[in-house]
């Protein structure tokens, strides 16, 4: 069950990772040459607040 679990969250996330290059592949290659540009601590604060908003709403949604 876990692993159907974890898969079936994979699968969601590439889903919606696809999203903006499919609609609109000009706004997502100007964002992703922005991010090309940020240097590795800005990436990593990017990184670290995106983890910290998942779980939050992992927490909101098990509460």
């Amino acid at each position: 069950m876990t692993q159907q679990l974890l898969l079936t969250a994979i699968a969601l996330m590439l889903v919606i990772e696809g999203i903006l290059p499919f609609l609109a592949p000009g706004i997502w290659r100007e964002a992703f040459r922005r991010l090309t540009e940020m240097t590795d601590g800005q990436i990593r604060f990017f990184g670290l607040t995106s983890m910290i908003a998942g779980l939050l709403l992992l927490f909101l949604i098990k509460n």
